[in-house]
Formats: structure tokens, sequence, C-alpha cells
């Protein structure tokens, strides 16, 4: 069963919630979004504090997936660009899909959805992302359109002789 993507989504208790334990649980699954495992809610906390400050800022809008059990089983936060001369592209942060879900096409489904919300916003024209290198997501990205623009090597310290290209990659919406 599909998901059902809302953009812009009241913040409640249990939408924050929900979204602390689909970041919790995409870390300790090896995800590559912002920590490494072991990680638990409160450490997360404070980074998604600053996603919902930015998101009341109307610097940052997210989009969040629920199953057909109404948890959320994804969500990507869209960053809009504060520079007078990048306000024509926005980045895609925190793409998160459940890996209770993974291997269903979800991903995808998020990455679709976002373009969508994305082209629904006023001059965008472009969505750019940066993936870890060393698992192959810019290979994911590349098949769902976004094309790698640029790398730095070594850029994303996972652990101690542990480093990480970051992996810049640009999908146009027109």
């Amino acid at each position: 069963m599909p998901l059902t993507f809302t953009f812009d989504p009241a913040v409640t208790p249990e939408l924050r919630d929900g979204i602390l334990d689909l970041w919790a649980d995409v870390s300790n699954a090896g995800g590559a979004v912002g920590f490494v495992p072991p990680v638990t809610r409160e450490d997360i906390r404070p980074w998604l504090v600053q996603h919902l400050a930015s998101m009341a800022e109307g610097r940052v809008r997210l989009l969040v997936g629920h199953d057909e059990e109404g948890r959320v089983a994804a969500t990507a936060f869209l960053t809009l660009n504060t520079h007078h001369l990048m306000t024509h592209w926005l980045w895609l942060y925190t793409v998160m899909v459940h890996p209770r879900h993974q291997g269903k096409g979800y991903g995808r489904d998020l990455l679709a959805a976002a373009a969508d919300a994305a082209r629904g916003l006023d001059g965008i024209e472009a969505i750019r992302l940066t993936c870890r290198g060393g698992l192959g997501l810019e290979h994911f990205y590349e098949s769902c359109g976004y094309k790698e623009v640029g790398r730095i090597p070594g850029a994303i310290r996972v652990a101690p002789g542990d480093d990480r290209d970051d992996v810049i990659m640009l999908l146009p919406l027109a």
C-alpha cells in the first residue's frame, strides 16, 4: 500500500515524536541522515528542534509520508535559499524512509513527492542535495533523475579513519 504524503503538515506532538522515532530508527539501521549508530531520540531532538524552528521562520518546509497505519514512515525537509542569487533552487535534507518500508519503492515515491512539492513553490527550478559516499546512495539518486555535479573527497568523518565523500546531486525541475 502506498504512503500518503503531506506537504507542510501541522506539527503536532504525535508528528514530532513520529519524526524522532523515524530518525532514530533510520540512523540505527545505518542510514546516512546525520548520525552514526547508536543514537537515541534525545541525541536527535536538538537537530529536529532546529528544523522545526526553521519551519516556523518559513525557511524550511516539511514533506511527510504516513503508512497505512498512520505512522510516520518517510520525511524530507525542503530548505529554501536565503541568498538572493540562489532563490531559484532549494536544498533537500534528511531524506528518510523507515527501514521496515525500504525495498517497496517508497524512497522513489518520496523523491517524486518532494519534486512535486518543489515545483509548486514559486520560482524553484531545481533541487540540490548531498549524500554520504561509500553507500551507493548516489546511484539511487541518479536512478531517480538526479545528476552528480560535485564531490568533496573525505568531507564526512563517520569515525576516526573512516572519511567519506560528500556527493552533491542536482535535479532540474524543468
